[in-house]
C-alpha cells in the first residue's frame, strides 16, 4: 500500500519553515514507529524542527500522535485523586524521594513513573535501586495495588508507553537536539498524559546544572508544556527554579536516599525540604487539598510512614544502611572568606565520573559514589576546611573528578556581598501571562 507522504517532502517543508498538518504530523510518528522513516530521517526532521521551531497546534498535533503510538494507563477507580510530578532534573535533585510520599499521606494517589539517569544528572530509579531490594520493574496491576492501598508509587515506566518518544529521544541524544523545546515538551507531555494522571506539577529547572542554562528558555518551555496540559484536560502548573547551586548537601545514589529520609523525618538541607513542601503544596491544591499543610507531615512522621510502605512494598528494607563508598578524598579551602559560588553542573560532573552516573545507557552505576557538599554559597570558610568529599569504590576516578570541581567553588573575602538567588523563581498556570516570582 502506498504511503500518504514521503518523509524527504516533511523534512523540506519544516526546513523551510513551513508548518505540517495534523495528517502530515500523525503520518510520520506512525511510519517511524513501522521503520518507514529512517533514523537518519527523522534525525534530520528533528534538526529542522531544533532551527525553525513548532507553532502550538503542530506540538500538540506531536504529543497526540506519540500518545497513540502506544497504550493508555487508567487510574479510575482508586478512590482518591491522582496527581504527578516531573522534573526536568538537575545535580542533587532528589525530591521526587520525599515529595511522593508526602503528597501521598494527604490521601492523594502520586503515580511517579521515572527514569535513569544519564550524564551529570542523576535518576530518581538509580538512587532508590542504593535501598537494598528495592525493584523498580512493577506491572500495571502492581502499581494499581500499591496506589490504591499505599498512595505512592515510584517505578519504571512500560515500554508501551509513547514508544516513538523513546525512539525519537535515543536519536536526539546523538545528533545535538536535546534543546529543541517543541521536541522536549511532546517528549515530557506524551508519557505523563498516557500515564493517566488527571493532574501534573511541573519542576522546570534553570542555570548552571540544569540542560537549560537560560531562564527564558526554561519559561518558554514551561509554557509549552502547561497549555499541552491544558489541551489535554490535564490539569498542569509548572514551578520555575533555580538549578545554578546544587540541591541540597548531598550528590549521588545512596548519599541523596540518605538526605531524602533526612527531610522525610523533619529535617535536611533547607533548600530541599523548601523544594519539597512548594511542590507538594501545588499538588495538593490540584487535588483539592489546598487547605493541608505539607510542612506539618513532614514533622509530625506522616510522610515518613507512607516512605516506609513504600519502599517495603517494593521490596526495599527501609532500614537498610547505605553503601559506604571505599575511597574518599577531600577538598579543602585555599583561603579564608566567604563562599561566593558552586557550580551546580561541575559538581554534577565530579560525581558521574566517580561512578554515580553513566555515559551510555546501561552503563553500571556506583550506589556509594557521589560528592559530599560541607558549604553552601553564603557560608563563612576558613582555609583548609572541607568544602566537599569526594567519595567511590575506585580511586583512579578521583582525579579527573578533581579536575571537574577546579573553580567550581569561589570563595571571596569576608563581608563580600552573595545575591540573594530565590529558589522557586517563578509559577505558570494556565492562561497566565508572567511567570511572577514567589
Amino acid at each position: 500500500m502506498a504511503e500518504a507522504f514521503d518523509a524527504v517532502e516533511l523534512i523540506v517543508e519544516k526546513r523551510e519553515g513551513r508548518p505540517l498538518s495534523t495528517a502530515q504530523i500523525d503520518w510520520l510518528v506512525d511510519a517511524f514507529t513501522r521503520g518507514v522513516v529512517a533514523d537518519e530521517q527523522m534525525s534530520a526532521w528533528a534538526m529542522a524542527v531544533l532551527l525553525n521551531g513548532m507553532d502550538r497546534r503542530e506540538i500538540r498535533d506531536l504529543t497526540l500522535a506519540m500518545i497513540a503510538s502506544g497504550e493508555r494507563m487508567s487510574f479510575e477507580g482508586l478512590g482518591r485523586p491522582t496527581v504527578d510530578k516531573h522534573s526536568t532534573g538537575g545535580v542533587g535533585d532528589k525530591i521526587t524521594l520525599p515529595l511522593a510520599p508526602l503528597v501521598a499521606s494527604f490521601g492523594v494517589a502520586v503515580p511517579q513513573l521515572s527514569g535513569r539517569g544519564l550524564g551529570h544528572t542523576g535518576g530518581t530509579l538509580d538512587k532508590l535501586e542504593a535501598i537494598p531490594g528495592w525493584r523498580a520493574d512493577l506491572s500495571t496491576a502492581e502499581m494499581r495495588e500499591q496506589l490504591r492501598t499505599i498512595g505512592a508509587v515510584i517505578c519504571a515506566a512500560g515500554a508501551g508507553l509513547a514508544p516513538a518518544d523513546k525512539r525519537l529521544y535515543a536519536l536526539r541524544d546523538t545528533t545535538g537536539t536535546v534543546e529543541a523545546i517543541p521536541l522536549i515538551a511532546s517528549s515530557i507531555m506524551s508519557k505523563k498524559i498516557a500515564e493517566g494522571t488527571e493532574a501534573l506539577v511541573l519542576d522546570v529547572k534553570f542555570g548552571a546544572g540544569a540542560f537549560l542554562p537560560r531562564r527564558e528558555l526554561a519559561e518558554e518551555l514551561a509554557r509549552t508544556m502547561v497549555e499541552l496540559g491544558a489541551d489535554a484536560g490535564v490539569r498542569t502548573v509548572a514551578l520555575l527554579t533555580d538549578m545554578s547551586t546544587p540541591l541540597g548537601l548531598a550528590v549521588g545514589n545512596g548519599v541523596e536516599v540518605t538526605e531524602s529520609v533526612e527531610v522525610l523525618a523533619g529535617g535536611g538541607p533547607s533548600d530541599v525540604r523548601e523544594l519539597t513542601i512548594a511542590l507538594a503544596a501545588e499538588m495538593l491544591a490540584l487535588a483539592g487539598r489546598g487547605d493541608e499543610d505539607p510542612a506539618a507531615a513532614l514533622d509530625d512522621g506522616r510522610a515518613m510512614d507512607v516512605w516506609r510502605r513504600m519502599i517495603a512494598a517494593q521490596g526495599g528494607d527501609p532500614d537498610a544502611p547505605m553503601a559506604e563508598a571505599r575511597e574518599r578524598e577531600v577538598l579543602t579551602a585555599q583561603e579564608d572568606g566567604v563562599l561566593t559560588a558552586q557550580d551546580a553542573k561541575a559538581v554534577g560532573v565530579a560525581a558521574w565520573r566517580l561512578g554515580a552516573g553513566r555515559a551510555r545507557q546501561g552503563d553500571p552505576v556506583q550506589a556509594g559514589a557521589g560528592v559530599l557538599l560541607a558549604a553552601k554559597p553564603g557560608d563563612a570558610v576558613r582555609r583548609g576546611q572541607p568544602l566537599a568529599t569526594l567519595l567511590t569504590d575506585e580511586a583512579d576516578r578521583i582525579p579527573r573528578a578533581l579536575e571537574a570541581l577546579s573553580g567550581a567553588f569561589r570563595v571571596a573575602p569576608a563581608g563580600t556581598p552573595v545575591p540573594d538567588r530565590p529558589l522557586v523563581a517563578g509559577r505558570i498556570a494556565a492562561g497566565s501571562e508572567d511567570p511572577g516570582t514567589r
